[in-house]
């Protein structure tokens, strides 16, 4: 195997959580109920397929924009300071770099997001290759984002990890015939990810000790 492939919110930052959070308190202001379910939906994808999302739950008169700068404004509050990481994603992607993988990141937030949060964190010099979802037109579950970084890496997909917490980014990951590991976050493993997975990993460590074992 000769790269990893991670996806961002969830897996390197603890983020959807403050994204439902973000959500409830909107909701909670206007009287909008069943985000939460609504947004589980939308982990993985873009800007535009979660507006979609969500103009279908709530009708096409939603005002989605209003709201989705309302739950900004609540998010980029709760990570003025410092944006909190996953346990265990320095440990990872400093012992991958010793070894020689090639790193990149292949998330659906915008990439002028992904930078600018990827600085904040002190984590940009880590990654080879950074794929944000506004270059692409088909989101995940689709499989062009992944193949999309495996071109920038120079690696074929099958030689390639994917390390991904949502269902939507396992099936995107092995439809581009990569290899994926499940590191779930606020969805748990189903039986179409335990069948679509390599291996279902509790926490990044113990995903760093299966790259390690292969």
């Amino acid at each position: 195997m000769e790269a990893v492939v991670f996806d961002m919110d969830g897996v390197i930052f603890d983020t959807e959580r403050l994204v439902l959070e973000g959500w409830a308190h909107t909701g909670k202001k206007h009287g909008i109920v069943g985000t939460d379910e609504v947004c589980r939906e939308c982990l993985g994808t873009t800007y535009e397929i979660s507006r979609q999302i969500f103009l279908n739950h709530y009708g096409a008169d939603f005002p989605y924009e209003e709201y989705k700068e309302e739950m900004r404004s609540y998010f980029y509050q709760a990570i003025e300071k410092e944006i909190p990481l996953k346990p265990g994603i320095q440990e990872i992607l400093t012992e991958l770099r010793k070894k020689n993988y090639k790193i990149g990141l292949a998330s659906s937030t915008r990439r002028a997001v992904v930078l600018e949060e990827l600085e904040k964190a002190e984590l940009t010099e880590y990654f080879d290759v950074i794929i944000g979802g506004d270059l692409l037109k088909r989101s995940k579950p689709e499989p062009d984002i992944y193949l999309m970084a495996c071109r920038e890496l120079s690696v074929e997909p099958q030689k390639a990890y994917a390390i991904e917490d949502s269902y939507n980014g396992i099936r995107s990951a092995y439809a581009a015939g990569m290899r994926p590991i499940m590191v779930p976050d606020l969805m748990p493993p189903t039986q179409e990810m335990e069948e679509k997975s390599i291996v279902i990993c509790s926490n990044l460590m113990e995903a760093l000790q299966f790259i390690e074992t292969k």
